[in-house]
């Protein structure tokens, strides 16, 4: 029996770095679960946060608010921009 539930969620897209171990096990994992690999990390890391006495410690203390980002995330436009941007294609293009 799997360990993680996968449900569909809000998502963003953020690039990172995987051993190659690692990267093979999840997929493989998100074939066991028939769920897409970017599921399967999003699930686990949600599992050992929640898990992790010390690390909710952490997040209720003043540092947890000044931790730098370093993830790469890439911003999606929202709906409102892009139907503006394809407005102003369609005007352009007439």
């Amino acid at each position: 029996m799997a360990l993680l539930e996968i449900a569909q969620t809000r998502q963003i897209t953020a690039t990172i770095r995987l051993d190659d171990k690692i990267a093979a096990q999840v997929d493989q994992y998100a074939a066991f679960v028939h769920a897409p690999a970017d599921e399967v990390i999003n699930h686990a890391l949600d599992y050992v946060f929640s898990k992790d006495r010390d690390f909710q410690d952490f997040l209720k203390s003043p540092d947890a608010g000044a931790a730098a980002p370093s993830l790469r995330i890439r911003r999606v436009p929202q709906a409102a921009e892009r139907q503006e941007k394809g407005a102003r294609a369609r005007r352009a293009s007439a």
